[in-house]
């Protein structure tokens, strides 16, 4: 930002006025504002300092609260203010599920963690208040997953949280939240439960961090983002603070010797910015007891076909090979720090959907990375969304792991709707066919599926389009899942 000669820098603000005094508040977003304040302090830089008011933005203490003397403009008024974009939490499958247990069992207590936004991340928030609250449940579950138990040796935590967790997160995720009440997130660094430089969440998120009684919001830091992804400044505090860290960071994909892709396409198409993943991974290296988690779906299904989402290799690389560390699926965990390329492309297919094992193990032996008689163990070969349905559907069905686990934006009917679309963008053209001839025979709608019409748009169709349409979502609806 400063090379391209930054000379104005903008952001919406809270506001709040105590004893006379008008401060204000960076908010969600203290993350490279602070340390373009510090530049401009120094005289590295000259901008103009804009803020823009909004009622909803919760004021968030610590750093990002600041003087009214160092703004040049602000802007407020009826007339700007608006409500927060919020992205509503996305429902947890199943899938989701056996990641964030998998993920559960790899966080030492006493320890330091990150967590990524998304339903992965509340996967990974409520595994880890499962094994806390309900630790007899969360076992079991975990030995569901996995009855070999082939966790990686040192990997293998299940007991409940004395010590608790201390978080050290670019993002503030809503997860965070969750686990702060539910006394998993506990250990104080310096009086705060948390180091974040953002945050982005749902509207009861915004609602929850408003109305926070003052004490708790306290140990809620929002700062610069060079706190946070960097050890630089203060290295000897950071290091006391950020002990066992476990840092927990999404990927789109990962090749079978262990590098990860998250941010952008072979093709050059940018799909996420990679925001702070390097210097978490880096921070994983640096620091004594720490490791770098990347977490993924094995596979994805995208126009009506399931591909593999771990690949011999690819054309754009977010995280190298020599940084390689753990890589979390929902068939496990592959620890592969350390380890010589053969042993991790081993250890990358035992988390492989077994659709692909035998693609995947074609493609290493044929580049003479793996001997030809390398032979997956038994335990790894039903690697299958079945397998996970066994193991984990029971428990769901419990309301044990609930598909809004934390709560929902989203209306009742729109719950119901959310299944049944996934359902109709990823089914097989006979599926279609079958889900189409099960609504034009269906019997008269019941008052919630009449409701899911509706919110569709599709209650009265009119023309062949919208009746083939109503009739492929009433038969979604009504298929067992």
């Amino acid at each position: 930002m400063l090379d391209r000669g930054v000379n104005v820098v903008a952001q919406l603000v809270a506001k709040r006025v105590r004893g006379g005094e008008t401060r204000f508040s960076l908010s969600c977003n203290p993350d490279l504002t602070l340390d373009l304040l510090a530049c401009r302090a120094r005289k590295a830089c000259d901008f103009l300092f804009v803020g823009e008011v909004n009622s909803e933005l919760p004021f968030m203490p610590g750093d990002g609260d600041i003087a009214e003397s160092e703004f040049d403009l602000m802007l407020e008024g009826p007339a700007t203010d608006f409500r927060l974009f919020a992205p509503p939490r996305e429902p947890v499958d199943l899938a989701d599920y056996a990641a964030g247990l998998h993920v559960a069992r790899t966080i030492a207590d006493g320890g330091t963690l990150q967590l990524g936004i998304g339903s992965l991340g509340d996967a990974v928030a409520h595994a880890l208040i499962l094994r806390h609250r309900r630790n007899a449940d969360f076992r079991a579950l975990a030995a569901r997953l996995d009855p070999a138990d082939r966790a990686p040796t040192g990997l293998r935590e299940s007991a409940p949280f004395e010590l608790g967790l201390y978080g050290v997160s670019e993002m503030l995720v809503e997860g965070f939240l969750d686990l702060m009440r539910a006394g998993v997130l506990k250990r104080e660094v310096d009086g705060a439960l948390l180091h974040a430089a953002f945050f982005l969440g749902s509207r009861a998120f915004y609602g929850a961090l408003r109305e926070m009684p003052q004490a708790d919001l306290a140990k809620l830091r929002m700062g610069a983002v060079s706190f946070v992804n960097e050890l630089y400044g203060d290295e000897a505090g950071k290091r006391r603070a950020r002990v066992k860290a476990r840092f927990v960071n999404n990927a789109m994909m990962a090749t079978l010797l262990g590098a990860a892709i998250s941010d952008a396409l072979e093709n050059g198409q940018v799909v996420s910015g990679v925001g702070g993943q390097y210097n978490f991974v880096a921070q994983s290296f640096a620091l004594e007891d720490a490791r770098s988690i990347i977490l993924l779906r094995a596979t994805r299904t995208a126009k009506r076909r399931t591909t593999s989402n771990i690949l011999w290799n690819y054309g754009h690389t977010t995280i190298p090979r020599h940084l390689r560390d753990i890589v979390v699926t929902e068939y496990g965990v592959a620890d592969l720090r350390g380890k010589s390329d053969r042993d991790v492309i081993a250890a990358m297919l035992a988390v492989a959907d077994s659709r692909f094992q035998d693609k995947l193990l074609r493609r290493a032996q044929d580049a003479g990375k793996i001997e030809r008689g390398f032979e997956l163990p038994a335990a790894c070969r039903d690697n299958t969304p079945e397998r996970i349905a066994r193991a984990l559907a029971g428990a769901r069905d419990e309301g044990l792991l609930p598909p809004f686990p934390f709560g929902s934006d989203f209306t009742a009917t729109e719950q119901q709707l959310i299944p049944a679309l996934k359902r109709l963008r990823t089914a097989s053209p006979l599926r279609l066919a079958r889900l189409l001839a099960r609504g034009f025979f269906a019997s008269a709608p019941s008052s919630e599926l009449r409701d899911c019409l509706a919110r569709m748009g599709l209650d009265h169709p009119s023309g062949a389009v919208e009746r083939v349409e109503a009739a492929l979502l009433k038969g979604a609806l009504e298929a067992p899942r």
